[in-house]
């Protein structure tokens, strides 16, 4: 037993949420710094305490143990909780329930583990009954347990526990979990906890005590499951951050019609209008809505259940964002009426939606224009580039979902997500279709054009994940009846089977069958503004590289102040001039070389006019002839094929085209070099050929003299 002194001189791995603050982010993660922070403020937060990142850092030094003095600390921590409640964590009578999130110090939605409704047992589910005087409500909170700590905790397939439910619920004949009784409950109760035996070994841990370290180590371990590396390679998080674990007094949105929970923005994160943004369920808990599992209500329809409590959450929304002065995305739970705040962090949102939002907090004197230019990435600006649907082009409408997150793309429909990485890496572009996706889904995601799932809502992980990633996405399409052991989906009449085309549209929510014409978006006033913003401040100027004039238009389109770089070979690559090219290069005298080049002398001349005009007084740097002469040529094994196919016709070797081919293929091999980055290429070519940088200056002098 240590002593008091012990512990004071221990390193403290716990913090109590009245503890910390919001800038303390690296230690107790962005859920445990926002949770501080929101208790110094006031609101309405389920209390709990933070187990820190160096605990996670420091379990990971000691191969996957805790280090000494953690588990004395969240003891505790818990006995400070079951004070503040006046419940005990594991009592028969009146049990204290806590949740187990993760909370890395940068957000990582949907990456790690969380483990709800932790403290029940075969005796407390009863004293949890008898307490609230509702046995159903204490049996779903219990299947709920069972369920997520065999799946996180023990690692038992997800699809197991939903086979079995499923199994359960045609049974007693309904579509939702909210409407099994009592009796089926407790059948799905004692199914899990015999499924979790079969599959183990073991029986559920009965000890609340277990179930809380057992929790904790899951959410240390979790930060370096497979979707929590990929994720933090696509976005470029560091690895040895670790994260925090939040343990967290229980508040229940599932105990009947009053009660609920739900997600919302305080901004629209798909185009960033000034709006409440959001979906709840009534009768759910905690996942239920994030899962999409069930299509939930807008955030308005609040309103019109219980106006005083949503102008509660309305003014607690717009006291969060003027703290943290940017849009948030917050958890909440409604437990018979009473509302409480899970949790809140900066809100993830559509590029377009981080300009306008950006913009418009300036406007309203929130930030500066400084900080507005800022919080806008390159990769951002990036995504505005995504091509949407052509206005013009005809097409019928096979479904049509929620908009998630905007831009259109076609791709052959597949229906999971390893597939979709595996063709997207051999080129083929595809759409991801799912019921629902899961965070074990995001190397699919990441590798697809666009995601469609037939469930969840605007907050669901697909929509979460893909508008932080900038790509398309419809959700809840509840028109398409997805078949994955048969890989297809049916509309209707229509069966889209693995492999067909489909076309969606992230900024609408329609959904295509085919192939459909796609158009690059224009810039918004807000994307306008930002822009004249940053030219007021940088101290620098910007120009493009362009080599034709279709690329110096799409330049001076987006704001550049000249033309860095012009590459003259892009000019020789049209299939109007390659065979010029090569008829040069293959020449048997200089005499005759000169000839063909000479005759690409009026249409490089054409293309620097172009040019020229298009710069108007711009300034534009020209580099000439650059490459290896054999990038002009055809491979020797394209050559090579090309001869064989030709003999095979039957021809011979004196035959035209085979003594052309054998030429070339003569000529290619003189000019492969070992390493051609730094061989026959730039001012060297220049010496060897001096004719045509001759032509291409006098080209370009000429184009001059003439716009």
């Amino acid at each position: 037993m240590e002593t008091s002194q012990q512990l004071v001189s221990q390193k403290k791995y716990v913090y109590m949420f009245h503890e910390g603050n919001a800038q303390m982010k690296d230690l107790l993660g962005g859920k445990g710094a926002n949770l501080a922070e929101m208790t110094r403020l006031g609101l309405p937060i389920p209390q709990g305490f933070t187990i820190t990142t160096e605990a996670c850092n420091a379990y990971y030094a000691n191969g996957k143990q805790f280090p000494d003095g953690l588990k004395e600390q969240v003891e505790q921590a818990l006995k400070e909780l079951e004070r503040i409640t006046g419940k005990k964590f594991g009592d028969k009578e009146n049990p204290l329930l806590v949740s187990v999130r993760s909370g890395a110090p940068v957000s990582m939605p949907g990456m790690m583990d969380t483990i709800l409704n932790l403290g029940l047992n075969d005796e407390t589910v009863e004293g949890l009954a008898k307490k609230t005087n509702n046995r159903r409500f204490a049996l779903d909170c219990y299947r709920r347990l069972i369920q997520m700590f065999g799946n996180v905790v023990l690692k038992i397939d997800h699809e197991k526990f939903e086979k079995e439910l499923e199994r359960v619920k045609e049974i007693e004949n309904v579509q939702y979990d909210h409407e099994l009784s009592e009796q089926a409950l407790s059948t799905v109760v004692n199914s899990f906890k015999r499924l979790i035996k079969q599959e183990t070994g073991k029986d559920f841990p009965q000890d609340p005590m277990e179930q809380l370290y057992m929790a904790i180590k899951a959410v240390f371990d979790s930060w370096n499951n497979k979707r929590a590396i990929k994720y933090r390679e696509v976005n470029k998080i560091p690895h040895n951050l670790g994260t925090a674990a939040n343990v967290q007094v229980m508040v229940f949105g599932n105990m009947g019609e009053n009660s609920g929970t739900g997600v919302a923005f305080t901004r629209n994160p798909a185009n960033g209008n000034k709006e409440l943004y959001g979906e709840y369920l009534m009768n759910a808990q905690g996942e239920d809505v994030v899962a999409g599992i069930r299509t939930p209500l807008p955030v308005s329809k609040l309103k019109e259940q219980n106006e005083d409590l949503y102008n509660q959450f309305v003014e607690i929304c717009d006291k969060l964002e003027r703290h943290y002065r940017d849009m948030q995305d917050i958890e909440f739970t409604i437990e018979e009426g009473k509302l409480f705040i899970l949790q809140t962090r900066t809100g993830k949102r559509t590029a377009s939606a981080a300009v306008k939002i950006a913009v418009d907090m300036v406007k309203e004197g929130i930030i500066d224009k400084e900080e507005a230019i800022m919080r806008i990435t390159p990769e951002q600006v990036d995504q505005l580039l995504h091509p949407r649907i052509d206005p013009n082009a005809h097409y019928e409408v096979l479904a049509k979902g929620l908009n998630a997150s905007p831009g259109a793309a076609s791709g052959a429909v597949v229906f999971d997500p390893d597939s979709a990485e595996k063709l997207a890496k051999s080129g083929k572009k595809v759409i991801l279709v799912r019921p629902e996706t899961t965070p074990e889904d995001i190397h699919g995601i990441v590798a697809a054009e666009g995601v469609l799932t037939s469930r969840g809502g605007a907050t669901s992980h697909a929509a979460v994940v893909a508008r932080g990633i900038g790509k398309p996405c419809v959700v809840g399409c509840e028109d398409i009846k997805i078949d994955l052991e048969k890989k297809r989906f049916t509309v209707g009449e229509v069966v889209v089977s693995e492999g067909d085309i489909i076309t969606i549209d992230g900024s609408t929510g329609e959904v295509i069958l085919g192939a459909v014409p796609l158009t690059h978006p224009e810039f918004s006033e807000e994307f306008k503004t930002l822009l004249r913003w940053a030219d007021d401040i940088r101290k620098l100027g910007v120009r493009a590289n362009a080599d034709t004039p279709e690329m110096a238009m799409l330049a001076i389109k987006f704001g550049a102040e000249g033309i860095g770089l012009c590459r003259t070979e892009r000019m020789f690559n049209a299939p109007d001039r390659m065979p010029i090219m090569r008829a040069m290069i293959i020449a048997g005298s200089e005499e005759e070389r000169k000839k063909q080049i000479e005759k690409l002398r009026p249409m490089q001349k054409e293309d620097f006019k172009e040019m020229l005009r298009i710069m108007g007084d711009r300034p534009m740097i020209v580099r000439l002839l650059d490459p290896p002469l054999h990038e002009f040529m055809p491979s020797p094994e394209e050559l090579l094929n090309e001869i064989f196919a030709l003999k095979e016709k039957g021809k011979k070797d004196d035959d035209p085209e085979v003594v052309e081919r054998k030429r070339l293929l003569k000529r290619v091999k003189e000019l492969q070099e070992i390493n051609p980055m730094l061989g026959h290429r730039g001012v060297r070519l220049g010496m060897t050929y001096p004719y045509i940088y001759e032509m291409q200056i006098r080209a370009l002098l000429e184009a001059a003299a003439e716009v």
